[in-house]
């Protein structure tokens, strides 16, 4: 699902303990450590993957946390966890046609104020990273970001996430980009509880915006885009141990492939429906 979740956002999910102001690793690097876990399962509707992979019920492992200058996020996506015949990612015995058995993610954070142990906030911007970020699909996908990552203090938002990366594509399915740098993506992501009940419960709308561009060597291939943006709006009710939601995701030209291409749809609005157990 391509989705980033900061420090504050996690606490908040888990009712941990949260804080609005630049992280301090003065005198103990130790004491913003969390770690945190989550089983969810995932119906996605009208989905615009590429290649009609649009329709799928599919189990998500998520995880994070952070041990000093260290932050961790990452999902693992098993799909058409029922094996059953209406998944878009179904495959019937004996067909010659490929599908994505599961796409990994995995975004570790490296704090830069964590690692001098000076305080570099600055404006808005509470803390500064070295981000990197990998993703892995076991069909001939496999890439890697690096960049400068930042928490930011934004207007009712609260936290955000905001991030810029440069792309290395090591698979990309054949594509002339292959073992190249090929491109950038600014990322950003954010959760705001908006509406709490006295049982503690709370109601939140969380999301993320990924916007990839200047993909520039694969300009030749009439199937490929130089840019593509990714846009999730989710409205999630939280309790202790659970939370239910659903998201609404805007796509355009999804994965760098052209709508109506040789992928087919892969731009439109598509949603997704969770049901997620946290430990």
């Amino acid at each position: 699902m391509y989705k980033t979740l900061t420090a504050l956002s996690i606490s908040a999910a888990l009712m941990l303990p949260v804080t609005s102001y630049a992280v301090d690793y003065s005198d103990d690097i130790r004491k913003n450590d969390y770690k945190w876990i989550t089983f969810n399962l995932m119906q996605s509707i009208d989905n615009k993957i590429p290649f009609g992979f649009q329709d799928d019920t599919y189990f998500e492992m998520e995880f994070g946390g952070r041990s000093g200058w260290l932050d961790v996020y990452g999902y693992l996506d098993v799909f058409d966890i029922f094996n059953s015949s209406t998944s878009d990612r179904n495959k019937p015995q004996g067909s010659d046609d490929f599908a994505d058995n599961f796409f990994f993610k995995f975004a570790p954070r490296l704090s830069i104020d964590g690692m001098t142990g000076k305080d570099l906030s600055f404006g808005p911007v509470q803390e500064l990273y070295i981000s990197t970020v990998t993703n892995v699909g076991d069909n001939a996908l496999f890439e890697h970001y690096i960049g400068l990552g930042s928490d930011i203090e934004m207007p009712w938002f609260g936290k955000m996430g905001l991030n810029t990366y440069a792309r290395y594509v090591r698979e990309n399915f054949g594509a002339a980009n292959e073992g190249k740098w090929d491109g950038y993506m600014v990322s950003t992501n954010w959760f705001k509880p908006w509406y709490t009940f006295a049982s503690g419960h709370f109601v939140t709308y969380q999301g993320y915006l990924d916007y990839k561009f200047g993909a520039s060597k694969i300009t030749d291939d009439p199937n490929r885009s130089t840019t593509s943006i990714e846009w999730f709006n989710g409205i999630y009710y939280h309790t202790p141990q659970w939370a239910f939601g659903y998201g609404l995701k805007y796509y355009d030209n999804m994965a760098l492939f052209k709508d109506g291409g040789i992928a087919g749809e892969t731009t439109g609005f598509g949603h997704y429906l969770s049901a997620n157990y946290k430990f």
